[in-house]
């Protein structure tokens, strides 16, 4: 076969349509390529974000709802558990467990129902019921001699190795403007905040574990 030359056009043509489907073919390949990668893109960034949306498996939140001794010990036996073993936990309370958290007495001026309230709920976490088996107060005294026989941490030791563990206590703020109950009248911890609904709602959904008291 005659050489491919400026001296001959026609055969110089015929090799440049050869060469065009060749070309083509690698274009379309490109092409193709970059679709691909640009999904896989969208993949891994959608798995990311569904990652970052993820519950938490080290995040837990307890709502503590009952003002009973035994549900209190309960929950924050389970609070301190929890953080020793590294997990990041916060306790909400909310409407009867509310005044548990009071240091005792009121503070400020008040409502008549305000401070029937004040009078009717307990002063503090030291003044606080069993939910059965109270009988007038000697349940409980028989409780607290078998834990310090028994050497099981009491309320008020649970309390303080909550917080030397870093457990959040949160408060719910409609349940305090209900009952009347002051910030200044509620415990000295030092993880304590206030807080609504929504923050809650905002924690549990991060949280891939919460439990009701």
């Amino acid at each position: 076969m005659p050489p491919v030359s400026a001296e001959n056009p026609e055969l110089s043509n015929r090799a440049s349509i050869a060469r065009d489907p060749c070309q083509a073919q690698l274009e379309l390949s490109a092409a193709a390529f970059q679709v691909q990668l640009r999904e896989l893109r969208e993949q891994v960034q959608g798995l990311q974000r569904a990652a970052d949306q993820a519950p938490d498996p080290n995040r837990m939140n307890l709502l503590v709802f009952e003002a009973h001794r035994d549900r209190l010990l309960a929950a924050f036996v389970m609070a301190t558990g929890a953080a020793a073993c590294g997990m990041n936990v916060s306790m909400f309370f909310t409407f009867w467990a509310t005044a548990a958290l009071r240091k005792g007495g009121q503070l400020g001026r008040k409502t008549l129902i305000e401070r029937a309230f004040g009078w009717m709920l307990p002063r503090s976490a030291n003044h606080t019921r069993l939910s059965q088996m109270d009988m007038l107060g000697m349940g409980r005294l028989l409780m607290k001699r078998e834990m310090k026989k028994k050497r099981i941490a009491d309320l008020d030791v649970l309390v303080q190795t909550a917080a030397d563990l870093g457990v959040t206590i949160r408060v719910c703020e409609m349940s305090m403007q209900l009952m009347g109950i002051r910030r200044e009248e509620l415990i000295d911890y030092p993880n304590l905040g206030f807080c609504g609904v929504a923050k809650f709602v905002e924690e549990a959904a991060t949280a891939n574990t919460t439990l009701f008291l």
